[in-house]
């Protein structure tokens, strides 16, 4: 069964994005990074902030791959990481709305990184987040990484993407990962307090500095066309890759990965 994104309008000019999908904690399925892509990029003027979110006490665990036949397996998971996960980050990272990411639990993998394509991040005290690539066999794509480069910079990236722990919430409010920590009971009040203030800001401004911020930050992270294609290959050859197909399987029914190299 697909998961669902459920809008609704809490407060004047704010739009909140829920993301449910309680079977899969949360797993981000076509269904959901469809409708965020298409919430996000017709959000027009009437809308002051976006607030993207959990339902069930969770943002997001991240791609949905455990349900993918193994006959399809590479086709598949490259799929949904290459069209749907890609529309919905290029349509977080093209929004003039300022949009506060509310996470209200966990926040794992393709999860944080929807949570960093967001302008703003206020997280539940005693969540964890983390990027599991190096437990699944997965390359993770250039632009993923250079979206947590510019958030928390090189060592803090390397520890998440070559360790593949997790991190509690305080963590990652002293990396810069988060902005702000709230009460389980108080996060859903702050998150709006904040998209309020979002909101009744000058539209004009927030609207001019997120795209100078936007462009900076597309200058520093641009690469020359063969290096880029390079990186593009390197990752496609991971999703048909035996160690990859092994990690998914191996990340679900929780038990180490018998890697092979391959």
């Amino acid at each position: 069964m697909a998961g669902e994104l459920l809008i609704d309008e809490p407060a004047e000019g704010v739009r909140r994005l829920t993301i449910s999908n309680p079977d899969k904690r949360n797993a981000l399925d076509h269904a959901i990074l469809d409708a965020i892509a298409h919430e996000v990029a017709g959000a027009g003027e009437d809308v002051g902030c976006l607030v993207l979110t959990g339902a069930g006490g969770m943002f997001s665990s991240g791609y949905d791959l455990g349900g993918i036949e193994d006959d399809v397996f590479a086709e598949e998971a490259e799929r949904l990481v290459a069209h749907p996960f890609a529309s919905a980050l290029e349509a977080l990272d093209a929004s003039d709305v300022p949009i506060v990411a509310a996470l209200p639990g966990h926040t794992i993998g393709g999860g944080l990184e929807v949570a960093l394509a967001c302008d703003l991040r206020i997280a539940a005290d005693g969540i964890r987040l983390g990027m599991p690539p190096a437990k699944l066999g997965l390359v993770y794509s250039h632009t993923g990484l250079q979206r947590f480069l510019d958030v928390v910079g090189e060592a803090r990236t390397r520890e998440l993407f070559l360790l593949g722990r997790t991190i509690d919430a305080r963590t990652a409010l002293g990396w810069g990962l988060v902005n702000e920590l709230a009460l389980s009971i108080e996060l859903e009040e702050a998150s709006l307090a904040m998209a309020g203030e979002l909101a009744a800001n000058a539209p004009l401004s927030v609207r001019g500095n997120k795209r100078v911020l936007r462009e900076l930050l597309r200058a520093r992270g641009a690469l020359a066309p063969e290096i880029e294609q390079e990186l593009i290959a390197l990752r496609r050859a991971c999703f048909a890759s035996e160690d990859f197909r092994e990690g998914v399987r191996a990340f679900g029914q929780k038990r180490p990965a018998r890697w092979r190299g391959r």
